[in-house]
């Protein structure tokens, strides 16, 4: 892969631990420690199943399994100010701005790769969905940050098909 494939992902990793550090402080604060709540382990279990295919991670981990996390962060935040933790809010705010990023060097890349193999990006998607055992997307969808993050109109209608 080109140099500014790693220093996208570098940039990720970065985000990444500061998203880390802000939950397990915020969760501190509130008598709690990180791990202390059970959790999913989705993206990992994909990057697992992905990596050997460099093209499918690419469609599965930023552009499917993070990219939810845009779509459910507005949700969460809805019910966590309801609830009144206004810093859990102010937190997500900045994780769902640097996911957006996230997604959009995700969705760079594959389509980079696509274009490296003559493939169609949009065409190829469902086949590495159902190749990998990717989970199907439900709505409601983030459409306005989906688009930041670079989707397509295609790609945005083939979602909500």
């Amino acid at each position: 892969m080109p140099a500014d494939y790693y220093t996208d992902w570098l940039q990720v990793a970065a985000e990444e631990a500061l998203h880390f550090t802000l939950l397990d402080q915020h969760l501190q604060s509130l008598g709690c420690r990180y791990g202390d709540f059970d959790a999913h382990d989705g993206l990992w279990s994909m990057a697992r199943r992905t990596e050997g295919d460099v093209l499918a991670r690419m469609a599965l981990v930023p552009r499917t399994l993070e990219a939810r996390g845009l779509d459910a962060t507005p949700p969460l935040q809805a019910k966590l100010g309801k609830a009144g933790d206004h810093r859990a809010v102010e937190i997500l705010d900045i994780i769902l701005r640097d996911e957006v990023g996230h997604v959009r060097i995700g969705n760079r890349w594959y389509r980079h790769l696509c274009k490296e193999r003559g493939l169609d990006p949009v065409a190829l998607y469902p086949s590495l969905v159902e190749r990998f055992e990717a989970p199907r997307l439900r709505p409601p969808f983030n459409v306005q940050a989906r688009s930041e993050a670079g989707f397509s109109d295609e790609e945005i209608a083939y979602l909500s098909s």
